[in-house]
């Protein structure tokens, strides 16, 4: 497989200021995917998401558009949960693979490398990218406040 992406791939690289463990929790717990998931200008209450983090189980969530009201709704199926190294799901709708790949690099530092193949051309085009990078911008900052002890956890 190569390194570079295909034309119905993306991917995503961020670091994070926070431990490993942490940010896989905060990437698979509903109490803290409520405070960061989905695009600037979403929010997804907790009672909005849904995981079973099992291969064959479900991770669904609801956003709701800040402004007018609207829902939009996800669901994918978990492939591979491998805590707190790599996460594997599956959108059963659009074929969409989904792998986040979460490095330790010392120092309470933690890359998360997301990569998504057979993206549908609407996720691919540079508005809906943007909004994906708003969330790891969203979660940038909660991690940033549970670390300090400023959120809540």
């Amino acid at each position: 497989m190569s390194d570079q992406p295909q034309d119905d791939e993306l991917v995503f690289t961020r670091v994070f200021e926070a431990p490993r463990e942490l940010v896989f929790r905060c990437m698979t717990e509903p109490e803290h995917l409520a405070h960061f998931w989905g695009p600037a200008g979403v929010s997804t209450p907790v009672e909005n998401i849904k995981v079973d983090l099992r291969p064959g189980g479900a991770f669904e969530t609801v956003m709701v558009n800040d402004a007018d009201g609207s829902q939009y709704a996800m669901r994918a199926v978990y492939v591979e949960v491998a805590a707190p190294e790599r996460l594997v799901w599956t959108d059963p709708v659009t074929g969409m693979t989904t792998t986040s790949t979460f490095t330790d690099l010392g120092g309470a530092r933690t890359e998360v490398r997301i990569r998504q193949v057979n993206v549908p051309a609407p996720f691919r085009r540079p508005e809906a990218r943007a909004g994906f990078a708003t969330s790891l911008d969203r979660c940038a900052a909660y991690l940033g406040a549970l670390v300090s002890g400023e959120a809540p956890r």
